[in-house]
């Protein structure tokens, strides 16, 4: 009905007319704000991205956690200080990506922390490298109510899949999946909703269809084909795609690399969502990786304040005149128009 999958069906499921209303705030703000050119807001952000923690056991190339690349501290979430956030949040923001850096199912409460969000209502997604569905967490996992569960999976054999995942293993990411699957059927659950995730780069571009293959012989839900985000992309880059669909670059006739899609001087993510670290801090998107620009600490401020803060505004308000000098906003998607 309408293109509505069990995902989306689950996702309205979670509305209430506390939340509708604020979201409808929070859209007709960000329009308001675009055609004002500055920031103006009546409403709590729709969505939350929590940290559950820093911490990787894989070393994939482009990305800080794996590389132990980053100036902050590395730590898990602690369930005390989560526990008051959703309970100032929840009746209003209804949708929680409990994942930022670092793997989720390292952080030992991290189950009970979706599960408690899931008490609440809250559409709860989250994102693994599947090393760590063992059948106790697998089973842990679908009595938790997660409703969304992504599985990166870069490759369809050993070789292909760990030039991009450093360090990990293809048949676990199988067996983890398998597990989630059995235990979803034996406990008749509806939920999570299971993605496969593919990072496309060109050491695994030609497994792309083996891809879909694998995905419907184990019977996950979806297949998703991401384009990947390179830090260093101006003068090429090896794991740039050669099948132009799937690169975020394109190269210009002087032989470097930009960004295929103009920036444009908006960004939705600004007055819907939030990204918060595991120790408090409130950055504004999952492209500050390093929290760079700390917009408040919520371990001496309530979201409420922070969000409607003069340190937020100013932000938003350079989002809203000049986005391209933003460096953490040049590698992004978000907001952007494809190049006539």
């Amino acid at each position: 009905m309408f293109g509505l999958n069990a995902d989306h069906i689950n996702l309205l499921s979670k509305l209430s007319l506390l939340r509708v209303v604020n979201a409808m705030r929070v859209k007709w703000g960000f329009h308001y704000s675009k055609w004002m050119k500055k920031p103006v807001l009546n409403a709590q952000p729709i969505s939350l991205t929590i940290e559950p923690t820093t911490a990787c056991n894989l070393g994939c190339p482009e990305c800080p956690s794996g590389l132990k690349q980053f100036t902050r501290p590395e730590g898990n979430l602690k369930q005390e200080f989560y526990k008051k956030l959703i309970d100032q949040t929840y009746r209003k923001s209804y949708y929680l990506n409990f994942y930022f850096q670092g793997e989720p199912y390292i952080n030992p409460d991290f189950l009970e922390m979706v599960n408690y969000a899931d008490n609440k209502n809250i559409y709860t997604a989250t994102s693994t490298n599947a090393h760590f569905l063992n059948e106790e967490n697998a089973k842990k996992t679908i009595k938790s109510g997660l409703s969304r569960l992504t599985i990166s999976i870069d490759g369809t054999t050993q070789e292909t899949y760990e030039s991009y995942r450093k360090n990990g293993s293809l048949d676990k990411v199988i067996e983890g999946t398998k597990n989630v699957i059995k235990w979803k059927k034996e406990l008749k659950s509806k939920t999570p909703y299971i993605i496969f995730q593919f990072l496309v780069v060109k050491p695994n571009e030609h497994q792309i269809e083996n891809a879909k293959k694998l995905a419907d012989e184990l019977g996950v839900d979806e297949i998703r084909f991401k384009t990947a985000q390179l830090y260093n992309f101006k003068h090429g880059n090896d794991l740039i795609p050669s099948i132009d669909k799937y690169a975020r670059y394109k190269k210009q006739a002087d032989g470097t690399y930009r960004l295929k899609n103009k920036l444009l001087n908006e960004c939705w993510r600004m007055w819907s969502s939030c990204v918060i670290t595991w120790d408090g801090k409130v950055v504004p998107c999952c492209f500050d990786k390093d929290a760079k620009y700390q917009l408040g600490d919520l371990q001496e401020n309530s979201l409420q304040k922070i969000w409607r803060s003069k340190s937020y505004n100013n932000f938003r308000k350079a989002l809203l005149t000049n986005r391209q000098e933003i460096d953490i906003c040049q590698n992004c998607t978000e907001g952007t128009k494809v190049w006539e």
